[in-house]
């Protein structure tokens, strides 16, 4: 492909994307594999500079744009480079008119800026948008740290035990040890708060909001094999990856059970003040974790962060109820804005005075709002805000 063709894919797969942000459709990553399906004549040189354009427009605008020609043309002005390659020629761009509206604005949208904890500062700011690294938690019930450093020398120790960082575009999939159920990719934000959550060493576990099972998987491999963990969610595409996985890493110790959107307490009854701790990692607009996802910038609208922020409040209460007297709860969200974080542990603990503060010892992440905040600046993570709460 020549550049000029390059650049009209680029503005094409723009197109898909901005109307996926638009229509809560796919993610990103998913067009872009789909895109390259349907374009097999791309050769591995074509795609990686299409997908360089198409992410760099996407880091550039905070304020989604009307479409991927306006998303590229508002590059042109940083990288004058890029205006040779709207020539009009075959495959290529038309050339640029006169007067032709162009993205404009900042990486972070003007109605966010205002909203993000105070300790994010400038340079926090521009590190969400840094490329994320590669981080991997060790089983420690299935392999050893010697084990993972044998087969990958190159692999950084990091500040949590077991959590390592690999280089980018290492492949994990040809590895045995990934094969067996040794190691998994996780931030190392996300084995902090698996981390907090199993400091009381509980016996019956409910992570409420469990996904795919990342956070799951973490606490079966932090807890002993007699303890229970009680994986749930409203998605069952995402809740049945959860299977292959703790068979991979042979955790027993897991099952999971499906719950109805709004009817979440009719599955959850008999657990009704039995859990010693609740985990809730609740869904939320995703700012702190836009370096790897930076088009959810394109999704998120004032209506959307209310609607959320009311789920979360449903969340933390729903969770409350299935704590024992004694017990505890850890609220958790990929998110750097106080509405989701700082400002849920307040209204919560304001209106529930049976409830306290637990501070919990973890050598990453800072004191904020009744709980922790971890950064991409700060501590090499996502953005994390998480809270762990007891039952009096």
């Amino acid at each position: 492909m020549t550049p000029a063709a390059r650049m009209q894919a680029a503005i094409e797969m723009l197109d898909w994307i901005i109307a996926a942000a638009r229509d809560n459709g796919a993610s990103a990553d998913n067009i872009a594999k789909k895109f390259f399906k349907e374009r097999r004549y791309a050769g591995s040189g074509d795609r990686r500079a299409i997908r360089e354009l198409v992410y760099s427009a996407i880091r550039r605008w905070g304020d989604r744009p009307e479409n991927g020609r306006q998303a590229l043309l508002g590059l042109v002005a940083e990288q004058p480079e890029l205006r040779e390659l709207f020539s009009g020629s075959n495959y290529g761009p038309a050339a640029i008119a006169e007067g032709e509206p162009v993205a404009s604005g900042a990486q972070i949208p003007d109605w966010l800026a205002d909203k993000f904890a105070s300790l994010i500062n400038e340079p926090e700011r521009e590190a969400l948008f840094d490329r994320a690294p590669l981080h991997v938690r060790v089983n420690g019930q299935r392999s050893t740290d010697i084990e993972v450093k044998s087969a990958w020398p190159e692999a950084v120790a990091l500040a949590l035990p077991h959590g390592y960082e690999l280089p980018a575009g290492s492949q994990l999939e040809d590895k045995a040890l990934f094969r067996e159920g040794a190691i998994e990719i996780q931030d190392l934000g996300s084995q902090a708060i698996a981390m907090a959550g199993a400091a009381a060493k509980p016996e019956l576990v409910l992570d409420l909001c469990a996904g795919a099972g990342g956070k799951t998987l973490a606490l079966a491999a932090m807890l002993p094999a007699d303890s229970k963990i009680i994986a749930a969610d409203t998605d069952r595409g995402r809740l049945s990856r959860i299977e292959p996985r703790k068979r991979r890493a042979s955790a027993r110790n897991i099952e999971t059970i499906l719950l109805g959107p709004g009817k979440e307490m009719e599955s959850l009854e008999h657990l009704q003040a039995s859990c010693d701790l609740v985990l809730i990692d609740a869904p939320c607009s995703g700012t702190g974790t836009w370096r790897r996802n930076p088009e959810l910038r394109w999704r998120m609208t004032p209506k959307r962060l209310e609607h959320t922020s009311e789920l979360q409040q449903r969340l933390i209460e729903l969770g409350s109820e299935l704590v024992k007297p004694g017990g505890r709860l850890v609220y958790a969200v990929c998110s750097l804005l106080d509405a989701e974080g700082g400002d849920q542990t307040d209204r919560f603990l304001e209106s529930h005075p049976e409830w306290r503060e637990i501070s919990i010892d973890l050598p990453i992440g800072r004191p904020y709002r009744k709980g922790t905040l971890l950064s991409p600046h700060h501590d090499g993570t996502d953005g994390f805000y998480f809270t762990c709460l007891e039952k009096l």
